[in-house]
């Protein structure tokens, strides 16, 4: 069992607080201590989030790119709702989102 002399006698051996010292220094003392390892570590997992969400926003135009290079009913129809384009006889009635949701909320009260 240990008693307080060997207790004092083992904090102040010279190896014991050098492996605290160095402890103490990489847990929060360092440039790249624990806690900036754990902040790395969450902008990571970030970082590959938002790199899947643009990867798959990407494929997804690649694949509308080539809808509309091979099919010239979908060409149309994209040219029809992004400019506005009509045909001679037609008339273009333009309905926003945000005029839609401003009228449902004055109708619900």
């Amino acid at each position: 069992m240990l008693t307080k002399t060997d207790l004092f006698k083992i904090i102040r051996n010279k190896y014991f607080i050098s492996v605290v010292a160095f402890i103490v220094l990489m847990l929060f003392i360092d440039h790249n201590d624990f806690f900036a390892q754990l902040e790395h570590k969450r902008q990571l997992n970030e970082l590959l989030a938002s790199k899947k969400f643009y990867q798959e926003q990407i494929d997804q135009t690649k694949k509308n790119l080539a809808n509309l290079q091979n099919n010239s009913a979908a060409l149309e129809k994209y040219a029809r709702e992004k400019f506005l384009l009509k045909r001679n006889n037609e008339d273009v009635f333009v309905v926003s989102q945000e005029n839609t949701q401003k009228i449902l909320m004055i109708s619900n009260n």
